[in-house]
This record gives C-alpha cells, structure tokens and sequence, in this order.
C-alpha cells in the first residue's frame, strides 16, 4: 500500500503547525514542526518510490536521493542540515547544557527554519509530481 499521499497531507499539516507556533511565540516549538514538515514531506517521496527510509535525519534524505541521482542543491541541503539541528534540542531540557528550551529559541530562528522547511516542501512537491 502506497502512503505517499497520507505523508504528504501531513507534512504540509506540520508545516502550517510551525507557523502558527511562530505566531504564538512558541519558537522552538516552530523550530521542530518545521523539521518534522521537512522530514515527513521526504518521507512521502521515499514512499512513493516504494523505498523504506529509516530515522530523522533530513540531511541524509536528501543525500540519499543525491546518490539515486535526483539533483540536490547545496542551499536545500545547508537548509536540512540546520534543520536537523532543531530535532532533539527544542523538545528536551537535556538538549541544553541547562535551561528550557522555550528559553533559548527565537524569533528569527523559527523563521529560518520555516523558511528552509518550505524550501523542501516545495522540492518535495516537484518528485511528486505536484
């Protein structure tokens, strides 16, 4: 059974999440729904290929598709691998040496990383067709 679709809806679904954290002040909360939009927006390209991929990594995604000789930009993946970054540490006070993370995320952090996600939907959505 081919889920392609069900990642794709709900990439785009975290995507809209990120950017209603963004508006509530919840940054690091937008750092992560950004990078699951990202992940899962992959994700839905793997599916439909009929690939199993395995993990988080956004980066390795994207390299993986690299190898399979899809044309990966350097920006898209300089986008991943910040991304990836805000994986562990937004949702876990042992991300950080001490503190929230709600202490530590900000504005502009949260804009980039919506931003670098968008860029990936929008990759995405052209190898599926969209």
């Amino acid at each position: 059974m081919n889920r392609s679709r069900d990642w794709w809806i709900q990439a785009q679904a975290d995507l809209r999440h990120a950017q209603n954290a963004l508006e509530d002040g919840d940054y690091d909360w937008a750092c992560f729904a950004a990078h699951q939009a990202a992940e899962k927006a992959l994700k839905a390209i793997f599916e439909q290929r009929q690939q199993k991929v395995w993990g988080h990594s956004v980066t390795r995604m994207l390299q993986v598709l690299q190898e399979e000789g899809v044309t990966v930009g350097d920006d898209l993946l300089d986008a991943a691998r910040t991304l990836d970054k805000h994986y562990i540490p937004t949702r876990y006070p042992n991300g950080l040496e001490q503190g929230a993370p709600t202490e530590f995320y900000t504005r502009k952090e949260a804009e980039d990383a919506i931003s670098y996600s968008q860029k990936i939907l929008r990759f995405s959505d052209h190898l599926l067709g969209g």
